[in-house]
């Protein structure tokens, strides 16, 4: 039988080659709203992904960006954004990615985050060194906030945005550049592998950054989450290197 883990591999292999080749082609919108976009092809990657995993594994559950499949009480389930950085997509910047992650009993157990663009695949397991296209990758060791970089996510609401302005105010003082990519599991693949230091975000879906969280503490850095109580199944992250002080 598969493993999980290559399981997770080609669902985000297949879901990014789809991406690729609808990538600054006409699209099909399905919603918008004034922060966000949704598109047909969001949908059409997580069905993809979906029959991927629950072929392999149709005990398992899925919890994904554009929708639920199986049964959510089952011990592993799939958490899975099939396209973030959707309104980079829409507006031609090359900078998204397919996240995947595998909870086990509530428990983040396999991440993957493929960005088909520079075919970069970020691949990690619980208590095993997480690796980017198969070689081992670390957090920085930047320790003087001054001259790290940080990325600082805006989310999708007034209050997630009126939050994250006095955060972007703050650190864009303190450090050396801060960046706002446009996706959130790049951002955290990014410090796994010392491109960045830290990203911190206020409002923020699970989906975004289950496959990240686990590749930032397996490649050595540290995640903070808190669940905000005035938006459900939204958290407030910090991740880092686990050696600056953001406070």
């Amino acid at each position: 039988m598969i493993s999980h883990l290559e399981a997770a591999k080609e669902a985000a292999q297949a879901a990014g080659e789809l991406l690729g080749a609808r990538f600054e082609k006409p699209l099909t919108i399905n919603a918008t709203t004034a922060h966000d976009i949704k598109l047909e092809v969001d949908v059409l990657a997580q069905d993809l992904i979906t029959e991927i995993l629950l072929g392999h594994f149709p005990e398992h559950a899925l919890y994904g960006e554009e929708g639920v499949v199986g049964d959510q009480a089952s011990a592993y389930q799939w958490v899975v954004d099939p396209l973030d950085g959707t309104v980079n997509y829409f507006y031609g910047i090359p900078h998204f990615c397919v996240s995947i992650a595998l909870r086990l009993r509530g428990e983040i157990m396999v991440g993957v985050i493929y960005d088909p663009i520079r075919e970069e695949l970020w691949t990690g397991e619980k208590g095993q060194p997480p690796l980017l296209n198969g070689r081992e990758i670390h957090v920085s060791e930047r320790a003087n906030l001054a001259e790290s970089i940080v990325s600082v996510g805006f989310a999708k609401t007034s209050s997630t945005i009126d939050a994250g302005l006095p955060l972007l105010q703050q650190m864009v003082h303190r450090v050396r550049k801060c960046r706002m990519l446009g996706s959130a599991a790049l951002d955290l693949a990014y410090i796994a592998c010392g491109r960045l230091d830290a990203y911190l975000e206020q409002g923020i879906s699970l989906w975004d950054i289950a496959a990240g969280w686990l590749l930032v503490e397996a490649a050595g850095g540290r995640v903070e989450m808190q669940a905000r109580a005035d938006l459900p199944d939204k958290f407030s992250v910090v991740a880092s290197n686990g050696l600056l002080d953001l406070s």
